[in-house]
């Protein structure tokens, strides 16, 4: 099966963090601690009275207001940042502000708890290896002027020094901070990330599932309004053959022929472009919604077989829902997924009653990784691992979207969504029968799928134009 490539999913594929940062909010945040660090050194040197060296600190303080103004003036303010640059940035940033801790007593000044924030900012925005580069750099540089520094001295000469044992707390609680906090930021940021580019390929899966349906309307309203006039022109045209020689006078008919031919052309005028909204496209009985889901993938080996019977109680008639997108997308994901790992069967079971409408797509294949069960509905985002798993999903990119489409598009048609196993998938095939593999149950409330009584039997009227 040829598949056409989907650009939503390749942004998927790799965590691509470059041009996340725009210059002008490190430029900002740069002279939030360029203010900071000005307004310290000057409190510390003319209210606290400390012995500092100010001409070196304004030095350092200088060299940051100095790169602001080159980076404002050489850029735009809404230039993005590449990973190496970004990086750079802070790297700078980092480097400035462990000169100025080496000024001002190392470790016995409280501030040194900032040599955090340069990391924790690459953590959020920038890729790994850049953090792992500025976490290195912040260790070593926090390890120098923890040993190596300039002595904070009061007025009277007495030299400001911590017991090496709070100084050794605090260096260890400086690295345990920078290691911690990064990957807190890091393990977050991905996550959002992640969330936020699924849900992204979820509303595309949506849009592609909306266009499907109203090309479809388009094709059934076609079929509908042109039945009886192409219908009409096969009938007369057969007659004219039959009877053309024998009845010279068809004047009318071959009138009839082009007044059918004429309405032809108005109906195919007034679709437009745009197409018609095909009222019968807008309901449909439960199990013809759900075949129309399966079908993409009844052909691609495993058997699929569709069951569809009432709640011990219920009315046989199939209950009318409503077909909207997001449920064909969604069932189709389910059975697609029990269709790549279903060795030879699999069976999507329905049942309704007077509450609750209900489906579960099983297979017979290996079930769900036990370890996954609860996870299942995540957008893992994981590629192929192995060599075995490619050859047994030729079709599958791993990427763990088709589970959590499905879940978010079913759970927004208000149904409630559930993985597990059928069998224990430790025990033997031979103990665990025919259907042990994987279990999907999909469960609305009759009320918020179901047509209602009146609903159902009104006449739909003419199609109407689709609107934009």
């Amino acid at each position: 099966m040829t598949h056409v490539a989907d650009p939503t999913r390749s942004m998927l594929i790799h965590d691509l963090r470059s041009d996340w940062v725009r210059l002008r909010t490190l430029l900002v945040l740069r002279w939030l601690a360029i203010l900071g660090q000005a307004v310290t050194v000057v409190v510390a040197r003319f209210v606290l009275d400390l012995e500092i060296e100010l001409g070196l600190c304004f030095l350092a303080i200088g060299s940051s207001i100095l790169s602001n103004m080159i980076a404002m003036t050489v850029f735009p303010p809404n230039q993005r940042l590449a990973d190496w640059d970004a990086m750079l940035t802070l790297l700078f940033d980092l480097t400035q502000l462990a000169f100025l801790l080496f000024l001002t007593g190392g470790l016995n000044n409280p501030f040194a708890l900032l040599i955090l924030a340069p990391v924790t900012i690459s953590a959020s925005a920038l890729t790994l290896r850049s953090t792992m580069i500025l976490g290195a750099v912040a260790v070593v540089l926090i390890s120098l002027v923890a040993y190596q520094n300039v002595p904070l001295r009061m007025p009277d000469g007495e030299v400001i020094d911590l017991p090496l044992l709070f100084r050794a707390g605090f260096w260890v609680a400086i690295v345990i901070g920078i290691v911690f906090l990064s990957l807190y930021a890091r393990m977050v940021t991905k996550e959002i990330h992640t969330m936020s580019q699924a849900l992204l390929a979820t509303q595309a899966a949506l849009a592609r599932e909306q266009k499907l349906t109203d090309l479809g309307g388009v094709v059934a309203a076609a079929a509908h309004e042109l039945g009886t006039p192409l219908a009409t022109i096969k009938l007369v045209s057969t007659e004219l053959a039959e009877e053309l020689e024998d009845h010279p006078d068809l004047a009318a008919d071959a009138r009839l022929i082009r007044q059918q031919a004429d309405r032809c052309r108005d109906i195919l005028r007034d679709m437009g472009r745009a197409g018609k909204d095909d009222l019968h496209m807008r309901s449909a009985p439960f199990g013809a919604v759900v075949r129309e889901a399966a079908e993409p993938h009844m052909g691609r080996g495993p058997s699929v077989h569709l069951e569809f019977e009432p709640q011990q109680g219920a009315t046989k008639a199939q209950p009318v829902i409503h077909r909207h997108p997001e449920i064909i997308h969604g069932l189709r994901n389910l059975v697609q997924n029990a269709v790549d790992f279903a060795r030879t069967d699999v069976w999507v079971e329905g049942r309704w009653d007077s509450d609750t409408i209900s489906l579960r797509v099983m297979d017979d294949g290996p079930g769900y990784p036990p370890d996954l069960l609860g996870r299942l509905g995540d957008p893992f985002l994981r590629r192929r691992t192995s060599a075995r798993e490619a050859a047994q999903r030729p079709e599958y990119e791993g990427m763990g979207l088709g589970l959590f489409i499905a879940k978010t598009l079913l759970e927004r048609s208000g149904a409630k969504v559930r993985f597990s196993n059928a069998t224990d998938p430790f025990l033997l095939d031979e103990d665990s029968g025919t259907r042990r593999g994987a279990l999907a149950e999909v469960s609305w409330p009759a009320a918020r799928l179901q047509l209602g009584e009146n609903e159902a039997k009104a006449p739909l009227g003419e199609n109407r134009q689709i609107s934009a």
